[in-house]
This record gives structure tokens, C-alpha cells and sequence, in this order.
């Protein structure tokens, strides 16, 4: 996925210049998604499963990358797009202002004491560098204070900004001192300035000493201080609305129906009328969709804010991945058919030379079977495969104490229905037939080649999602 900045900051050059800017994170691997329920089954199959994907992916020299853009806009122009750009629920999309790449970033190792390295991070948007300033944005100007406060509470003190990885690699000097946790033995007696004992030093840097922080100078700010945010704020349905129209149909689909359930869940009749209200604002379709789920009447259309705006860059089903590097491939084989478990090895090895993470299911645990069914299920793999000997597992009466009734199809019908490509070699077509599954895209068969059979059912984890299979309202 990638990661927008919430809050505007500002970029300031040595002479003093400065133009507001907001931070984002771009995906390398390309973005990829859950379904609904998969997420769902997913969260009590296994809790730990991204952080253990993203763990494996690292340790395999294919850990993620993320591009690190801004985009920059002159100060006057902060009402320029028809929002305030200090509002921190807004975004700018793309197509106003442009994304300018200034780094990178690349998980190329994994914590040594996940502790240490890991749970003790302070997050403290009050540490900014050289170069970079705040901005009135109001939700950054309390998160500055508030989020201090947060880490001394955890830690019982300030000096956690001392523990290794909340510190520069770069040493600096200030004058704090004592306090909880203090870790070093300071040998200077004058930690305040001015001072007379020790000749005025130390002295706090700045733009002209030291090369400190600074803050652009000549801004200036009028009017009446309230208790109130101003009236540019007051627009929160535009941009939800530039969202849902900038989604592909299945994803204003994925969005209805999670709205649906959480709705469905109300028991006030009130709130859920207040819903719709709010939800009509954004758009009458989405107010009339989620209204029949409830078996209520949505309100008249309130046009104030509609609009057909789009932003090409918040879709995720219309673009295919760029690699398939570090996606897991779950292969169902079994030990009762020595042809099954050589398959399963033959496309092992060939996903493996492109980076394919590949896991052999099997009845039990001998040589070349990786899991059993017992512990597998489709939400851990982003493509199925069956292999060829293993379709007696999916006929009509196969039953096994090794396994859970029906686990086999269950696997196998699961990754179809949530989208993921799915595929049998050679006589293990018939496995797909016996559990329901059609010729659709995104179904591999009747092949029994490896290697064609390989690049081909790649091809379809790129896809990632084969989204014709999702039912769209009429």
C-alpha cells in the first residue's frame, strides 16, 4: 500500500523561502488488498500473518520498497483547490500537484530483539530536521505537544529519545538532562544558557551557529484567536465523494457492502436515518444503495456537493503488479500420490527461480509436503494450484481424520471466490469441475507443462484479484 502524509509541513531553504509540502510513500511491489471476508477469516486464522509475510519477504532479499515523494505548493495558494490545504482530513490528488520523488526507502533487514529495535519506536511528529517546519495545521499543532506527552508517559520520562532507536545515528548535543532512564554521565555542570560559568556555552545552534533549526522568518498572521476551526474546514463531503468516484465498480461494491454491515449492526433507528443523511451528502446512490440493505428509504437527493471529479491514483483493481516476487503460491498435493508430490516439487522449483514463495499442502508431513491440511487455508496464499493425482481429495465422500471434513475443496473454492487465480496441472483439472469452479478468467488449467503452465498462472497473480467474480448490485 502506499502511505499519505496527513499533515502539511513546510519545506524552508536557507534564504527563508518556504512552500508548504505533504510527504507520501509509493509502493514499489505495487498495491494489493484483501477482501472483506478473507480479512475477516484471516484475523483468526492468523493474527501475525502480514507481520511473519513481511518478515519472510526480508529475510529472502525481497524486502519492500517504498519511493518517498512530495508534493509542493506555494503558500498563497492554500484554498487554490477548493479545500484548505491545512485541513489534515483533505488530500490533493495527484493531477493538481505532482508527485516529486526525493528518496527511497528499503527493508532490507529484519530486527535482531524485536523489543529493543521495534516496540519501544516513539512515533513524535514534533522531530523534524533542518530544512523542514511546521505548519498552523491545528490537529499538528496539538499532535506536537500531545504526542510528547504520549512517550513520557510510556516510558516514565523524556529520556527516551536516548534509547538507540529513537536517536539519530548522527550524535547531538543538547541540555537535557537527569530525569528517568537517564543513560548518560554528562560532563558539563552548565547545561542552560545563557551562562556566565563556562563562557556561554553550550549555545543552543541555529541558522547562523551550528547550523540548527530555524524557522522561516517575515510570517506573519492577523485576526481574532477563537476556539474554532475556521469556515474553510466546513466542507467534509467533496472529498469522500472524489474517492468513491474515483473507484472502479467492485470497489464502490466492496465499499457499499462494508458499509451495509456496519449499519446493519445499529439498533437505533435514528442513527441509522443520520447515516443516510450523511451518506446523501457524499451521493444519492450510495444513500439509496445501503438504504434497501436496511429496508429504509433514502433522503432526497442533496446536490450541494456533488460533483464528477476523479483522481486517477486511488483505484487499486486496475493496475497489475509489477512483480510477483514474495507472493505466496499454496500447492495442494497428497501423500497418497507419489506423481502428486513430484509435481508439486517441479512447480516449486519453478516459481521459486522468479521469487514465488511456495508452500506444498499435503495430508501429512513427509519429505516435500510443507503443511498440512489440517493448518492450511486459502487466506494465506494469493494463488491456488492443484497438483496432478490430487483430485481423489475433492471427490464427493473423501473424508480423512487428518484433516477437517471437506478442507481440500474448502481451500480451493475459498481462493476462487475471494479472487485469487487459481489452477490445476494435467488430470487435476478434474478437482476444479468437482467443487464448481468454470472456465473464468482467472482459472489455469488443462495443462501439463510446468513451465508454460508456471508463466501463464503468473500472469494471473499479477492480476491479483479476478474482480468478475465479485456480484455487483443491479
Amino acid at each position: 500500500m502506499d502511505g499519505f502524509g496527513v499533515h502539511t509541513y513546510r519545506f524552508v531553504t536557507d534564504d527563508g523561502s518556504s512552500k508548504f509540502v505533504k510527504f507520501h510513500w509509493k509502493t514499489k511491489q505495487g498495491k494489493a488488498s484483501l477482501v472483506w471476508e478473507e480479512a475477516q477469516v484471516l484475523s483468526g486464522k492468523n493474527a501475525d500473518f502480514h507481520r511473519s509475510d513481511l518478515w519472510n519477504a526480508i529475510e529472502s532479499g525481497n524486502g519492500p520498497e517504498w519511493e518517498l515523494a512530495v508534493q509542493i505548493v506555494d503558500e498563497d495558494e492554500a484554498l487554490a483547490f477548493g479545500f484548505d490545504l491545512l485541513d489534515p482530513t483533505k488530500i490533493i490528488p495527484e493531477e493538481l500537484a505532482p508527485l516529486h520523488a526525493i528518496g527511497l526507502l528499503k527493508l532490507d533487514e529484519n530486527p535482531t530483539n524485536y523489543f529493543a529495535e521495534t516496540e519501544q519506536i516513539m512515533f513524535q511528529p514534533g522531530h523534524i530536521v533542518r530544512g523542514i517546519d511546521f505548519t498552523e495545521d491545528p490537529l499538528l499543532q496539538g499532535r506536537i505537544f500531545s504526542y510528547l506527552d504520549t512517550q513520557i508517559n510510556r516510558h516514565g520520562g523524556p529520556n527516551f529519545e536516548q534509547l538507540p532507536v529513537n536517536r539519530p545515528r548522527v550524535p547531538f548535543h543538547n541540555n537535557n538532562r537527569d530525569g528517568a532512564g537517564q543513560n548518560l554521565i554528562h560532563k558539563n555542570i552548565f547545561p542552560y544558557s545563557p551562562n556566565t560559568l563556562n563562557g556561554g556555552f553550550p549555545a543552543q545552534a541555529d541558522q547562523a551557529n551550528g547550523r540548527g533549526f530555524f524557522t522561516a522568518p517575515r510570517r506573519q498572521a492577523s485576526g481574532n484567536l477563537v476556539r474554532a476551526l475556521p469556515g474553510s474546514f466546513d466542507d467534509h463531503w467533496s472529498q469522500p465523494r472524489l474517492f468513491y468516484n474515483s473507484l472502479t465498480p467492485v470497489e464502490q461494491q466492496f465499499l457499499i457492502n462494508a458499509i451495509r454491515f456496519e449499519t446493519s449492526h445499529l439498533k437505533s433507528a435514528q442513527v441509522k436515518e443520520n447515516v443516510l443523511t450523511q451518506l446523501n451528502r457524499v451521493s444519492h446512490e450510495i444513500a439509496v444503495r445501503v438504504a434497501d440493505a436496511l429496508a429504509l428509504t433514502a433522503p432526497a437527493p442533496d446536490p450541494t456537493y456533488y460533483h464528477d471529479n476523479k483522481t486517477a491514483f486511488v483505484s487499486i483493481v486496475n493496475n497489475t503488479l509489477p512483480t510477483v516476487a514474495t507472493l505466496q503460491v499454496g500447492i495442494l498435493a497428497t501423500t497418497k500420490s507419489p506423481s502428486s508430490i513430484s509435481d508439486a516439487a517441479a512447480l516449486k522449483a519453478r516459481f521459486g527461480n522468479d521469487g514465488v514463495e511456495v508452500t506444498v499442502i499435503g495430508e501429512t508431513l513427509i519429505d516435500g509436503i510443507d503443511q498440512t491440511y489440517s493448518a492450511a487455508d486459502a487466506t494465506s496464499f494469493d494463488g491456488i494450484v492443484v497438483a496432478a493425482g490430487a483430485e481423489e481429495l475433492f471427490k464427493a465422500g473423501s473424508a480423512s481424520t487428518l484433516y477437517p471434513i471437506g478442507r481440500p475443496n474448502q481451500i480451493l473454492l475459498d481462493g476462487y471466490r475471494w479472487g485469487k487465480p487459481v489452477g490445476a496441472l494435467g488430470s487435476a483439472t478434474a478437482a476444479l469441475g468437482l467443487v464448481g469452479i468454470g472456465e473464468t478468467p482467472g482459472v489455469f488449467a488443462n495443462s501439463t507443462d510446468v513451465e508454460g503452465f508456471v508463466s501463464v498462472f503468473e500472469t494471473g497473480l499479477k492480476t491479483f484479484k479476478f474482480i468478475d467474480r465479485f456480484p455487483l448490485d443491479s
